[in-house]
């Protein structure tokens, strides 16, 4: 009886040991259990060789240690005398220097090269700079995770965007605004003397996907983070994700020269609040040599800025950029800017920045949403795009999921930054897409961003949602090479995060793959947008009409009315569509031609109008919201199916999660139709599921304690 207690003990332990939580994200490095190909790889790699210490080449050898350990199932010598089948990691200096770099190796002055020495089966990875290398093993160790050949490399691999950067809403209180994860990740109590492992696991995350840059508090910022203590937290931070090449940056409160420096202004012309400024940034670069610089939100949503003082965007920009200029940093000023004065929300960026083009000093760097409103479900690309060519302009995504279902839907987000990336602005004729903006090619600058706003907190699996990791995978590999495609990084992730067998990893993507359009179509189908319950974001709530401004009402955005549906931004509306290109407004100008994604972005439309499949609005209306809800069922059918392929623990959570979806696309569908149908005055198509609540119960709801608001 002891002995099958102990057993059963023993059994218990094991698999708790074995347990998947979803901490390791895609770096779980498991063995790979085919055999065949194990066999293949143990032969390739016996050694690893890593020329030349620093840090980074320390966080080099040890990841190159951890991944094939782990991925072999077997230990691999670490070798200063490097013979046959080794992995060889240096920068091409030093493996010049040593002859172990094959004559005639083009090494790119950005990225990495990973190549075969085929005279004795070597594997070099090697770049200008260690960092590069760092990426360029972590790409290796890819891979193998994917079960890809490492015979016979030759892999050049250069990022097409400079400043790659995660935005964390955080608070130096832990709360993270529109987070859905937990609290922040950093403890700014504790810190700086506590430094938690956790820390070096996201860095190692992000350089695993070519992130190089974090911003670490809201932008809606407390002035608090540049007082000298909590210079000295930032400062460890720094610390700890250096040797993974990334920089940290700080969103800075304009009015700080106010709150902790004591001064009566602001202004940026002010001579005083000037040399506040050039002193402060000296004492953040004596702390921080390496110091990425500031992100400003000014003006917007309440926050301080130059206006104030009746100065411009350009001004309040160019001055902290002139304090930062000595020591190598740069502003990131957004360009998130709205007055509720305005007759269309959609005009107020473009119309307060492009008056500013060429007006910024050259370590500036204006961030735009990829939308003009605020990251929905679906947006066109910003008319700012294009619109700028003297001004480097850096996009701002959205991972953590305000207004994709937060939390708790499981959306992927690749398709949506695909869409926008590849969105021709016609600013130079045709495929002048908005990736060429964001890159500087198409203008030739060389400064150039692509910024993330993240999803992280402190939930033991980083983000809440076990998919929600994707949208950080799929932001990072975007951000070093936006022609990848979505199909091909959720293969990636896919393999790295559950498994490699086919069967897997086909019905995972397709899942994947159907979530974005579904979101879209069970909240906000034919360019309906902004429709969402107020301040907590969460659900459908299209009849508010009553928050402080009239610009945060979904009545403001959707007008229905008993003659249709639609906000009016052509030419006998807000003219809003005059912002684009002309070959962009005429893909949009007639609403018989307009595609139906944006129909209601563009047009008012009449109930009755005919769209593409032949229906009436409001029957396509009825049938997309309906497929919104059928994509989700056939998402719960899919993952139900792969019970038997996945570890217990991930299986239950995502699938108690998409019943929750699930559930919330009928309610979605149920309250938008009601609710519309009072306008339309017309019936639900026959056959149609009808809804099992009134729209006045709908309207009752209430979310006090919604995460994120």
């Amino acid at each position: 009886m002891k002995k099958a207690l102990l057993l059963l003990l023993t059994l218990f332990l094991v698999q708790l040991s074995h347990a998947e939580d979803g901490y390791r994200l895609w770096l779980r490095y498991n063995h790979i259990d085919n055999n065949k190909l194990l066999l293949s790889y143990r032969k390739t790699i016996t050694a690893i060789h890593v020329a030349g210490q620093s840090p980074t080449m320390d966080a080099v050898k040890k990841e190159l240690e951890l991944g094939l350990n782990g991925l072999l199932d077997t230990k691999i010598a670490v070798t200063s005398r490097p013979g046959g089948n080794t992995i060889i990691a240096g920068t091409r200096e030093a493996l010049t220097t040593s002859k172990l770099l094959p004559q005639g190796a083009q090494v790119p002055a950005d990225g990495f090269l990973i190549t075969t020495n085929v005279a004795n089966g070597n594997t070099i990875i090697t770049a200008n700079t260690a960092t590069d290398i760092l990426y360029g093993a972590f790409h290796l160790l890819r891979l193998i995770q994917t079960h890809q050949s490492i015979e016979n490399l030759h892999i050049i691999s250069s990022p097409r965007v400079k400043l790659r950067l995660l935005n964390h809403w955080d608070n130096l209180n832990r709360y993270v605004e529109r987070g859905y994860a937990g609290i922040s990740i950093w403890n700014w109590h504790t810190l700086p003397d506590y430094i938690d492992d956790r820390y070096t696991d996201y860095a190692r995350a992000n350089a695993s996907v070519g992130i190089n840059g974090t911003v670490l508090n809201n932008v809606n910022a407390n002035a608090t983070v540049l007082t000298a203590p909590y210079l000295q937290k930032v400062a460890a931070l720094a610390n700890v994700l250096r040797p993974y090449g990334i920089k940290v940056y700080l969103s800075a409160r304009f009015s700080a020269p106010i709150e902790i420096g004591h001064l009566k202004t602001a202004d940026p012309l002010n001579d005083s609040v000037r040399q506040w400024w050039q002193a402060k940034a000296k004492e953040i670069y004596q702390l921080i040599p390496d110091f990425g610089g500031f992100l400003v939100k000014a003006n917007s949503e309440g926050q301080p800025g130059p206006q104030s003082y009746g100065r411009s965007h350009a001004d309040g920009a160019n001055m902290m950029a002139d304090a930062l200029s000595p020591f190598g940093g740069i502003v990131i000023w957004r360009a998130f800017v709205y007055d509720p004065q305005a007759n269309d929300r959609f005009k107020q960026a473009y119309a307060e920045f492009t008056p500013l083009d060429g007006k910024f000093r050259k370590n500036v760097l204006v961030q735009v949403k990829n939308g003009p409103i605020d990251f929905q479900p679906r947006e066109p690309f910003s008319p700012l795009f294009g619109a700028m060519p003297r001004t480097p302009l850096m996009m701002e995504f959205q991972l953590t999921q305000e207004y994709l279902g937060q939390g708790t839907h499981l959306v992927y987000e690749a398709p949506l930054f695909k869409e926008v990336l590849n969105a021709d602005t016609y600013a130079k004729g045709p495929n002048s897409t908005v990736a060429k903006v964001i890159d500087g090619s198409l203008y030739d600058h060389s400064l150039s961003g692509i910024a993330g706003v993240s999803n992280i907190g402190n939930e033991r699996n980083w983000t809440g949602h076990l998919f929600g990791q994707a949208n950080w995978y799929a932001f990072g590999r975007l951000a070093w090479d936006y022609t990848l495609s979505s199909e091909q990084i959720a293969t990636e992730w896919i393999q790295q995060t559950f498994s490699n067998d086919p069967t897997v990893v086909v019905s995972i993507k397709q899942i994947m793959l159907a979530s974005r359009e579904a979101v879209v179509n069970y909240m906000t189908p034919l360019g309906l947008h902004h429709i969402m319950g107020n301040g907590h974001h969460y659900g459908p709530a299209p009849w508010s009409n009553n928050a402080p401004r009239p610009d945060w009402d979904p009545v403001y955005y959707h007008k229905a009315d008993a003659k249709g549906i639609g906000f009016d931004r052509t030419a006998s509306g807000t003219n809003a569509l005059q912002q684009y290109q002309t070959a962009v407004q005429q893909l949009y100008a007639d609403s018989n031609t307009c595609s139906d994604q944006y129909l209601l972005w563009f047009h008012h439309v009449s109930w009755q109008h005919k769209m593409h499949s032949g229906r009436t609005l409001w029957n396509e209306l009825c049938h997309k919201y309906q497929e919104g809800v059928d994509t989700v069922g056939a998402m719960q059918h899919k993952w139900e199916q792969l019970k038997n392929n996945i570890d217990p623990e991930r299986f239950h959570q995502v699938q108690m999660l998409l019943a929750i979806q699930h559930k919330d696309a009928i309610w979605w569908r149920n309250v938008c139709l009601l609710y519309f149908q009072t306008f339309s005055q017309m019936p639900f198509p026959a056959n149609y599921e009808k809804p099992d609540h009134t729209l006045e119960y709908y309207q009752q709801q209430r979310f006090p304690y919604a995460p994120g608001n």
